[in-house]
């Protein structure tokens, strides 16, 4: 019965867990909720004014993107600055790269800044 009973706890412990890395979880979670408060202050903030004209979706898009990334690289230094977790340390890093890159190509594909490819 013991036997039986502990059995039971494994199985439903195993089931409540979903396999999910809870760093992979947690970064899913922030830029998730990153880009719900850029879609927010965008669609807030991007109203058309009388002496600016319109923004296209693309625009829109790219400056969400451009601030999402920026507040991400932020986040990820204050995190290099607490942690001496290696992994984390990796992950933050990796984080600033890519952005930094990623915020590159969007910023050449803002009005004005070239052609784009």
């Amino acid at each position: 019965m013991r036997r039986a009973a502990l059995a039971l706890g494994l199985l439903a412990a195993l089931a409540a867990c979903d396999g999910e890395d809870p760093v992979d979880a947690a970064l899913r979670d922030a830029a998730a909720a990153r880009q719900a408060e850029a879609l927010k202050v965008t669609g807030e903030s991007e109203a058309p004014k009388p002496d600016r004209p319109a923004l296209s979706a693309d625009q829109v898009w790219v400056e969400a993107t451009i601030r999402d990334h920026r507040k991400a690289i932020a986040e990820a230094e204050e995190m290099l600055a607490k942690t001496d977790n290696a992994a984390v340390r990796d992950t933050a890093e990796e984080v600033i790269a890519t952005r930094k890159r990623e915020i590159a190509q969007l910023e050449a594909l803002r009005p004005g800044a070239g052609p784009a490819e």
